[in-house]
């Protein structure tokens, strides 16, 4: 979790919810990071040959570090950008779906 309050902001404007109460902001900035985390990595996983995905899997359950960023490298160059694509457009929709909750809000 953050833990800076200048962090917190920061994320709250990314993610379009910085008029929200701290509480809230922090509670969605916490759901959205596990949509994030899962969305980069299934991004990963599915240019991820069959045969290497239970070593990726180990290797993401043993706390990840260099062992899992040297396999990433070595499988997936390129491997970054896939995951900031996922992050990116997992922003977009939830951005999205913020604007339309505002929209209902306000019918």
């Amino acid at each position: 979790m953050l833990d800076d309050s200048q962090d917190i902001q920061k994320v709250a404007a990314e993610l379009g919810i910085d008029d929200f109460l701290p509480e809230e902001q922090e509670r969605l900035i916490a759901q959205f990071g596990e949509i994030a985390l899962k969305a980069a990595t299934l991004a990963v996983m599915e240019k991820l040959p069959e045969s290497k995905q239970e070593e990726f899997a180990s290797l993401a359950e043993a706390g990840g570090g260099k062992p899992l960023q040297d396999f990433l490298n070595h499988e997936i160059p390129g491997h970054e950008e896939l995951a900031k694509a996922a992050v990116a457009q997992e922003i977009a929709s939830f951005k999205a779906a913020v604007a339309e909750e505002r929209s209902a809000e306000a019918s």
